[in-house]
């Protein structure tokens, strides 16, 4: 089954006396049922607005989605969703069981239920050591927890994360990472926006990334950076300082390392079987051959590069983050 779709998917904004901001436009998107889906783009680029209609948070101007079939504006599509926002709000007095008693009784579980809820999920995160302690005091780190831990209360079979790895440390990315990978195993759907591309790299199947409210690309990672390498490098030792001097222009970069070491990038294949034909020849030894292919955020650089054309006021970027607030 698919997990969400969405047809000419559109939000415009309003306001007395000014143009219009139309944040999001004719969004078409499919995510399959237990896929990891990561949403990309720069802020303002329209990716708040899309979760805030997903979880029925705002309604659209023009367009239809669903969630497993059900349309986004009924109550039963909300009922399928975990949500978590970019900056989870909590009620500070609370400790973390506290929160998940709460945020039960409003999913209409039963005493019964909402202690086997805690015992399940607070294992999963690890918030036993912290379970009593109040919610104020906590770190970034701990409140992303216990903000993951709301959103898997009822367990629904879609998660909707919005930038659920912003502001954390190395280890709490990785926590959020094999957190995001369990929960496919056991079935669920993810969406979730990030800036941090490489963390979706690592996690994603697909990838759909806005520009400008509009969607750019959409498809799995391996066939938007393609398998055409962007440049080779090239290890060698055994050259003299006459040899390098006589590349001139045929290598991009060049760098002496330890031991006599030297570490040529060329431009393309061609370049490099050329280059080592050279190398040989002058009694060089190769180390290494390594073609350098293009990286998500390379594609995600390039996609953005490509739509820098002068845009009207209300499609900059400042101008949709503003509308998203």
């Amino acid at each position: 089954m698919t997990a969400i779709v969405t047809e000419g998917l559109s939000k415009t904004y309003k306001s007395l006396g000014k143009a219009p901001v139309h944040s999001l436009s004719d969004l078409n998107l499919t995510v399959e049922e237990n896929e990891v889906f990561g949403f990309l783009g720069r802020n303002g680029a329209g990716k708040t607005t899309t979760i805030k209609l997903l979880t029925g948070l705002i309604h659209p101007t023009a367009g239809r989605a669903a969630l497993f079939g059900t349309d986004i504006i009924t109550p039963d599509a909300r009922r399928m969703v975990g949500y978590m926002p970019e900056q989870p709000y909590f009620y500070e007095y609370l400790t973390p069981r506290e929160t998940i008693e709460f945020y039960a009784r409003l999913r209409g579980l039963t005493a019964e239920e909402r202690e086997r809820e805690w015992e399940q999920i607070s294992a999963l995160l690890d918030l036993r050591d912290i379970a009593n302690r109040r919610i104020r005091g906590f770190s970034k780190g701990m409140r992303q927890r216990v903000g993951f831990a709301v959103a898997l209360v009822g367990d629904p079979p879609l998660l909707i994360l919005d930038e659920p790895m912003s502001g954390l440390d190395p280890l709490g990315r990785r926590m959020i990472r094999e957190l995001i990978l369990q929960m496919r195993d056991r079935g669920k759907t993810i969406f979730f926006s990030s800036h941090v591309l490489s963390d979706v790299e690592e996690i994603c199947a697909r990838v759909g990334i806005l520009v400008s409210g509009k969607l750019a690309a959409c498809d799995r990672i391996s066939a938007l950076v393609g398998d055409v390498a962007k440049s080779v490098e090239i290890c060698a030792r055994g050259l003299d300082s006459a040899f390098i001097a006589n590349l001139g222009g045929q290598v991009i970069s060049h760098e002496e390392r330890k031991e006599g070491g030297h570490r040529l990038v060329v431009q393309d294949t061609e370049a490099a079987n050329q280059l080592v034909v050279e190398i040989n020849r002058a009694g060089g030894t190769l180390l290494s051959l390594h073609p350098v292919q293009e990286s998500l955020e390379d594609f995600f650089t390039r996609i953005q590069e490509g739509a820098q054309v002068a845009l009207p006021e209300e499609k900059q970027p400042a101008a949709l983050a503003a509308a998203e607030e």
